[in-house]
């Protein structure tokens, strides 16, 4: 896929919507490099990490905000949200509903994800959560 928006508009619907991990071998390099150390490299990182959040949050929600795009770069500034109701990220399930926002960097290659940056709103993520005061 020669646009990124485009590119990253599926990426979207089918993984953070559907839940639907069965396009990330279209969608994504085998080779995906990760800067998130909480996130694996390649698409079984991804994956995992993805797959532990949407059971963790059955009502997981990415609400888009603004979209941004040059050359091989795409920028998505955007929200998660969800209902903590399974262990994650070491957290046992809280039951709380939890919403922050959040800067996501992605480098596209030969029609596909390949690396990804971002800045995260944790504070107010683990907050909601209730591991810090």
């Amino acid at each position: 896929m020669s646009d990124p928006k485009a590119l990253l508009g599926e990426f979207g619907t089918k993984i953070f919507e559907k839940k639907d991990f069965s396009a990330l071998n279209e969608l994504m390099r085998e080779d995906y490099i990760q800067h998130n150390p909480l996130v694996g490299q390649g698409r079984k990182g991804f994956q995992e990490f993805f797959g532990a959040w949407f059971k963790a949050s059955p009502d997981f929600r990415f609400d888009l905000k603004q979209i941004v795009s040059e050359g091989d770069k795409v920028w998505v500034y955007g929200t998660y949200s969800g209902t903590h109701r399974g262990d994650w990220l070491g957290i046992p399930a809280t039951g709380k509903a939890y919403k922050f926002d959040a800067v996501d960097i992605f480098r596209v290659q030969d029609g596909k994800l390949a690396e990804h940056w971002d800045v995260l709103d944790v504070y107010s993520l683990f907050k909601q959560l209730g591991t810090i005061s």
